[in-house]
């Protein structure tokens, strides 16, 4: 084997290329975070064919002085930390000092720079391998160009990996995007051969942040989002998040931003994967922009080359603030808080599937049926384990009451529309007119036409009111006449252990019977059913990657949707008005009532201009 030598600098500048330098749309991030970093508040790109013959990046920042000009290009020369101190609390968004020396060293590269206290600028130039800076002065306001020319253009291996024009260009103006959303107060320019593509101005206020987000993700997410901004523990949470009904077949329009920096972390996308679990459709993606500020010292930003990861020194609260947030945003979206979103922004493919309609008896028009358990608070949960495998509504429903002469109604005759000038007191969801083939409610509301899926409805409001009285209930244990061993590793033995507690306060009672050996002799009796054995597998797993896990509740909530689908109304049940009243009542009072259990939307509305406008009235 050859002996052990130093690499020289190009190659060991090449070798660290190969993991910062991917693509144009690499080198684009780091010049744009360098811009930052200096204080810029305008900052110009321009590419051409894709930016693998040139990106061009100008700002207004503080420059760099004369004497640090072929400092900058050199491997671990940087401005941001100077000791350990430093690295713990990271505020900037470059601090390893290699990414310019990286872009060099595969790349005709040109700086230009003038600093604020400098009487002229000056410019360094480096070309590929051979890496001898040649500095002059040159013409230049307070700030800074860079100009790389021709990447990957020594390195033939690596340009043949590149995409197509169109391909690396969609993944650099993503990054400008991603970038432009972390750093509202900055005006972003983007041209691509010579053809305007982005213009941001700056925002200072709410309202301009809001018309940068619909510039950059669609005038239809800001329309469909909510607002949130909390603050607990040292940690702030702010930005929009999208309504469950404006979902995503890819994760396309997910940004999450760490002090400034925009990343991709597993326990983030956890988390709001669990907060949108019961309202999302099957294969659907969320949508959101949100901001959350931490204190330096408790993230570490130096795991991965390209930042695109951090780690949160206590993730576990991390994870329970972003889930509990964006849990109760959602949860507290009511259908008078909701915006008309139509049918079209729910996606593709959630069109109710509606059965032939029966007549006669089967239809249940002659009478003889239940009243629906609406407009009632939740039930004490009294059911029996044994009777959780074939619920019925009447288990479900527990006392009843007529809505007779509710409303002003009487049997057989419609509720009659406040006056146009009370329209203020229309409730959001407005009045039961009529039923349509059994499956829909025709309800009319001060702005329109409102059309409700009467099961999918009734199921979410049965699911709350499950879920309600299981939580004051809680789970109840069932002991196990053979307790059932499991073979874990040691990790695992030890955070059972650990989590001991917490396994007991779901109905879970873990024995550690060796080094690497557990016994369950207690299970919940509601999922007596499931594989125990499984189950406490993947909740060990979440626990040590995410310091939580709702595998528990999910299973528990998924019999309970179960139970909930069996204890709705069904398509074609015939409701009269008082009914189909009491069910809007429901669904107003009901958290997360626009969606399903399954996630399909309950409801939908046709504003009276949408209505005109399909009929062409007024034209």
């Amino acid at each position: 084997m050859p002996r052990i030598q130093l690499l020289n600098p190009r190659l060991a500048n090449q070798i660290a290329a190969g993991e910062v330098v991917e693509r144009p749309a690499s080198v684009i991030k780091e010049l744009l975070e360098n811009s930052l970093d200096a204080g810029a508040t305008r900052i110009d790109i321009d590419v051409e064919q894709g930016g693998v013959k040139l990106l061009r990046v100008r700002d207004d920042g503080c420059g760099i002085e004369e004497g640090d000009l072929p400092l900058a290009l050199s491997r671990h020369a940087t401005s941001k930390i100077m000791d350990l101190d430093d690295l713990e609390r990271v505020a900037t968004l470059g601090f390893r000092g290699e990414a310019l020396a990286s872009v060099a060293s595969v790349s005709r590269l040109l700086l230009t720079s003038c600093s604020e206290t400098a009487e002229q600028a000056w410019q360094v130039e480096t070309e590929g391998r051979d890496m001898n800076p040649r500095v002059q002065p040159a013409a230049h306001p307070r700030g800074t160009t860079v100009e790389v020319r021709d990447l990957f253009f020594n390195t033939p291996a690596r340009r043949k990996f590149l995409r197509t024009e169109k391909t690396e260009f969609g993944h650099l103006e993503e990054v400008v995007k991603r970038l432009a959303l972390s750093r509202f107060d900055v005006a972003f320019n983007l041209r691509h051969n010579g053809r305007s593509v982005l213009s941001l101005r700056p925002a200072h206020t709410e309202q301009e942040a809001r018309r940068r987000v619909a510039s950059i993700c669609g005038p239809a997410f800001v329309e469909q989002s909510v607002t949130i901004d909390q603050e607990r523990s040292g940690l702030r949470l702010w930005g929009w998040v999208g309504l469950a009904t404006f979902s995503r077949s890819q994760a396309d329009l997910q940004y999450f931003c760490v002090n400034g920096r925009m990343i991709r972390d597993k326990l983030v996308a956890h988390a709001v994967r669990q907060a949108y679990r019961d309202v999302l459709f099957n294969g659907r993606h969320p949508t959101f922009v949100l901001f959350l500020e931490v204190d330096p010292a408790v993230v570490d930003v130096n795991v991965h080359p390209t930042k695109h990861e951090v780690r949160f020194r206590d993730g576990r609260m991390v994870h329970d603030f972003l889930f509990s947030t964006l849990y109760r945003a959602l949860a507290d979206q009511r259908p008078d808080s909701q915006s008309g979103a139509t049918d079209d922004s729910t996606g593709e493919g959630l069109q109710s599937t509606a059965m032939p309609a029966a007549t006669g008896l089967s239809a249940g028009v002659f009478s003889g049926q239940t009243h629906m358990p609406l407009n009632e608070p939740a039930p004490a949960w009294s059911v029996a384990p044994a009777a959780l495998e074939r619920p019925s509504p009447q288990a479900l429903a527990g006392a009843t009451q007529a809505y007779a002469g509710l409303y002003g109604e009487t049997a057989g005759q419609p509720a009659q529309m406040p006056p146009a000038g009370d329209a203020g007191e229309v409730p959001p969801l407005g009045y039961a007119l009529a039923q349509l083939h059994g499956v829909f409610i025709l309800a009319e509301n001060a702005d329109g036409l409102v059309v409700v899926d009467m099961h999918a409805a009734h199921e979410r409001i049965t699911y709350e009111r499950l879920k309600q009285a299981m939580e004051l209930e809680g789970l109840r244990s069932q002991p196990l006449l053979v307790p059932e061993s499991m073979a874990v590793s040691q990790r695992q033995a030890d955070c059972a252990e650990e989590h001991a507690a917490w396994f007991a306060r779901l109905g879970f009672a873990l024995q550690r019977m060796g080094p690497e050996t557990l016994a369950i002799r207690e299970i919940p009796a509601l999922l007596r059913q499931a594989d125990a054995a499984q189950l406490v597998q993947d909740v060990l797993a979440d626990l040590m990657e995410f310091g939580t896990s709702d595998r528990i509740e999910a299973h528990r909530n998924e019999l309970l949707a179960t139970m909930a689908c069996h204890g709705s109304v069904r398509a074609n049940r015939r409701l009269t008005l008082a009914e189909m009243n009491a069910l809007l009542r429901d669904m107003e009072q009901t958290e997360r009532s626009g969606q399903c259990n399954h996630g399909r939307p309950t409801w939908t509305r046709m504003s009276m201009g949408e209505l005109d406008k399909l009929f062409l009235r007024g034209r």
